[in-house]
């Protein structure tokens, strides 16, 4: 279950109790924390080629010098987390880990069925980028009208919840497949 993220105008929030993520987890989440957090600080800034125009700049990509250099934290080949920044937008690409095929399958379903409801997640993108299984894409509107340290740990649960669900989905597969298996067989 994703944590919503909360508006502003919202006059309390309590935090959902969580199991701890294990001790090797605890260092990636930390640095992607603090990664994102030092990222965040975006503001308005107009167009410099049409005027009324503040489209996300990480995006557009028309203007060099309002670009920040791209970080990535990694945790290993297949498990990273890419912010991309400028002046007005933050994109942050997040590769899952995938060991095997079948969590490469259900990566890729869950990840489809999730961006096709990019509208209920405010910050969600419809389209990763190229080598990521998933982008969230954060404007300085979007820091405007909610908390950043919301919007930060909304990322990072993000990515505890889609790591847990991912293996709960694989185990569910390989339960079933082990009854089917066995009722199939035992017509023999």
């Amino acid at each position: 279950q994703l944590t919503p993220i909360f508006k502003k105008d919202t006059m309390s929030y309590k935090p959902p109790v969580r199991a701890k993520p294990t001790s090797t987890l605890q260092p990636y989440l930390d640095a992607v924390r603090a990664t994102l957090s030092a990222a965040m600080c975006l503001e308005n800034f107009a167009s410099q080629v049409v005027e009324r125009h503040n489209k996300p700049e990480v995006e557009v990509a028309q203007n060099k010098e309002l670009l920040l250099t791209p970080v990535i934290v990694s945790r290993s080949e297949l498990e990273q987390v890419r912010f991309e920044g400028s002046v007005n937008s933050l994109r942050v690409s997040i590769k899952i880990k995938q060991a095997d095929d079948i969590e490469k399958i259900l990566c890729k379903k869950f990840m489809g069925f999730m961006m096709r409801r990019a509208e209920n997640f405010v910050v969600l993108r419809r389209k990763p980028v190229d080598g990521y299984d998933i982008s969230f894409l954060i404007t300085n509107f979007h820091t405007e009208q909610m908390y950043k340290h919301k919007l930060v740990d909304f990322v990072v649960q993000f990515m505890q919840d889609i790591d847990k669900e991912v293996s709960d989905m694989k185990l569910t597969v390989n339960a079933r497949a082990r009854i089917c298996a066995e009722s199939f067989l035992s017509q023999f």
